[in-house]
C-alpha cells in the first residue's frame, strides 16, 4: 500500500528553541500534508496528533508551529515527516485475481510491456507481479516494472528485498524456493527478480511526476483510500494521463472507491 505511519531513523535533527511546548492544534500540519501529498487525516486527527507529537519530541521541536515552519525549508525533515506518517504493511499476491488478469493481458500482447506500480511500498506488489509473469512463462526481456512511492524508507526496503514469513505467506513453497534465498526467518529475493523492477521516490502530485513516462499497464491499489473525493479524482486523472492506451483500465484496489 501507499506507505502510511512509519519512522525514518537517519534524520535526527535537533531544533532546540527556547519556547514552551505546544502540541495542541495539529490541523495546520494536516492541511499542509494534504496539500503536499494528497493524504487526508480527516477521520484520524487524534492519531495524527499523537504521531506528530512523537515526531517533534524526538527532534526537540517544541511546537507544531515550529515544525510547520521548519518543514517548509528543510527537505530532509519534510521527507522524514512523510516517512513517519506513511505505512507500508503489505504482502505478496495481494488481490491476486487482478494480477492473474494482468498476466493474461501481458501474454496476449506478445511484445515488451511496461508496468507502473503506484504505490510500491516495500516492494511486495511489483515483485509479486514480476514473479507471476515469470511463473506464467513470460520472458524477463518482455516486461519491466516501475515502482513508485512517496516513502523513502519503504523504497529502500523494496530495493533490499528482504522479507519475513508473513510477507510471503500467500506464496507456495515451490515459488519461494525458486525466487528467494532463506536465511533463518528472512527471505531475500533473488537478483533475477529484482532486475525486473526499478524503484523511485516520487510524489504523484509533484510537477516532475509528468516526466516518469507512459505505461502499458498501471497498478494503483490501496492508495486512493487515503484521499478525499476531490483528490481521488485528481490522482485518477494524473494516472490516466500515463496510459499508452487510453482505453486500458487502471487496476485500482477494491477499496479505492470514487
Amino acid at each position: 500500500m501507499f506507505s502510511f505511519f512509519k519512522k525514518r531513523d537517519n534524520t535526527q535533527s535537533n531544533y532546540v528553541q527556547n519556547i514552551a511546548e505546544d502540541y495542541t492544534d495539529v490541523m495546520p500540519i494536516a492541511e499542509y500534508f494534504k496539500s503536499e501529498t494528497g493524504v487526508t487525516f480527516d477521520k484520524q486527527i487524534s492519531i495524527l496528533q499523537n504521531k506528530v507529537t512523537t515526531f517533534c519530541k524526538q527532534r526537540n521541536i517544541n511546537s507544531f508551529g515550529q515544525l510547520l515552519k521548519f518543514i517548509k525549508h528543510d527537505i530532509e525533515l519534510k521527507q522524514a515527516l512523510i516517512d513517519a506518517l506513511t505505512t507500508n504493511e503489505t504482502f505478496f499476491y495481494r488481490e491476486f485475481k487482478q494480477i492473474q488478469e494482468l498476466v493474461r493481458l501481458v501474454r496476449d500482447a506478445g511484445k515488451h510491456i511496461t508496468i507502473l506500480c503506484a504505490p510500491s511500498a516495500t516492494g511486495e506488489e511489483p515483485y509479486g507481479i514480476a514473479i507471476a509473469l515469470l511463473e506464467a512463462g513470460v520472458p524477463s526481456k518482455n516486461f519491466h516494472i516501475t515502482g513508485i512511492d512517496i516513502n523513502y524508507d519503504a523504497t529502500n526496503k523494496a530495493k533490499n528485498a528482504m522479507y519475513k514469513a508473513r510477507n510471503v505467506r500467500n506464496l507456495t513453497p515451490e515459488i519461494i524456493s525458486r525466487y528467494f534465498t532463506q536465511n533463518d526467518s528472512l527471505y531475500t529475493l533473488k537478483d533475477s527478480v529484482k532486475a525486473q523492477v526499478t524503484f523511485k521516490v516520487i510524489n504523484l502530485f509533484d510537477a516532475s511526476f509528468a516526466t516518469i513516462g507512459k505505461f502499458d499497464f498501471i497498478f494503483s491499489r490501496n492508495m486512493l483510500i487515503y484521499f478525499d473525493k476531490e483528490t481521488k479524482l485528481k490522482a485518477k486523472e494524473i494516472l490516466e494521463g500515463l496510459r499508452k492506451n487510453p482505453n486500458q483500465e487502471i487496476f485500482f484496489g477494491h477499496a479505492d472507491l470514487f
